[in-house]
């Protein structure tokens, strides 16, 4: 019996724009399963911002093709709109309003009636913790704040799938967190967040896939662990009671070096349970115990340096 799989919550393939002679994307291919968290990373210049200004029907796309939220992107861009929200790089408040007066001039726009579009403000003011600070001019908020309530206001029109585009920039790191709990208590709701940041770690804690682009094009896209994979530098280490189990097990794989005084044995490995079981199962069969491990493996900056050409690349102009 076949399982159903529903629609992906964005579709591309072949997304392509060009500013003058200058290609910013180059023939992209994106999926995004419904629900989930999907990050896109790469350097300045790489074209993320693009291809969010597209999917989210800001600018036109030269060519390719794209469904979001089930609307054709070329021929409804409309229907898009009703399934989306979108938040920048900063927070899109009128400082001169209160918070409660933010969400009720975002319920207007969306054409929800007074009754309903008030009720709507006083359940998001409760649901990101700003009742209170509510009754105040978004001016006087912090940081963290503002982009909580910027994040309300994108929710005033129940979106299905929300843009999220440098969520936690220049917040401290608890209001990070905060931050990071609100989305992942979105996609537990059913939402699908499409996130573009510039924190690796951020996308390593939330996405369920990400995917990097260079240069206009997508150069790798997995799970945070399958990425890391993909560059050398993994490792096990194994820490033994005595010195003769430490000697037999760099004798065992090859006569690896190791550290005398710690008992301690690195060997090469992409952290996977199959070549765990392979490991162990070896150290095993020749009755060499091990006292610990502890597995190693690169994380999403050596990933990051390693697929765009890491750090002394030449700067471009960021869109």
């Amino acid at each position: 019996m076949s399982t159903f799989r529903p629609p992906p919550a964005i579709k591309a393939t072949g997304l392509r724009k060009s500013y003058g002679d200058k290609v910013v994307l180059d023939g992209v291919d994106l999926e995004v399963p419904e629900g989930t968290i999907f990050s896109l990373l790469g350097p300045n210049g790489a074209g993320k911002t693009t291809i969010v200004q597209i999917l989210s029907t800001l600018i036109g796309a030269d060519g390719g093709e794209a469904r979001v939220g089930g609307h054709d992107l070329a021929r409804d861009p409309a229907g898009v709109r009703t399934a989306i929200g979108v938040t920048g790089q900063f927070a899109a408040v009128d400082n001169l309003l209160t918070g409660h007066e933010n969400l009720v001039l975002m319920a207007d726009l969306h054409h929800l009636g007074k009754a309903e579009g008030r009720r709507r403000a006083a359940d998001l003011l409760e649901r990101f913790d700003l009742v209170e600070a509510g009754r105040k001019t978004a001016g006087t908020y912090s940081g963290g704040m503002r982009r909580r309530l910027d994040l309300a206001m994108c929710l005033v029109g129940e979106p299905q799938i929300i843009f999220l585009d440098e969520p936690t920039t220049g917040l401290d790191p608890r209001s990070r967190r905060t931050m990071w709990q609100i989305i992942r208590d979105l996609v537990a709701g059913g939402v699908t967040i499409f996130l573009t940041t510039q924190y690796l770690d951020e996308a390593d804690q939330l996405a369920d896939r990400i995917a990097l682009l260079d240069r206009g094009t997508l150069v790798a896209e997995g799970t945070p662990e399958e990425l890391k994979r993909l560059v050398p530098g993994g490792h096990v280490s194994l820490r033994f009671a005595a010195p003769e189990g430490v000697a037999a097990a760099a004798r065992l794989f090859g006569g690896l070096p190791y550290d005398r005084d710690e008992l301690t044995l690195q060997v090469p490995s992409d952290g996977r349970v199959a070549s765990l079981k392979v490991l162990l199962g070896a150290l095993d069969a020749e009755s060499v115990e091990v006292e610990s491990l502890a597995i190693h493996t690169p994380d999403l900056d050596d990933v990051f340096l390693a697929l765009t050409g890491g750090p002394g690349r030449p700067k471009e102009h960021a869109r």
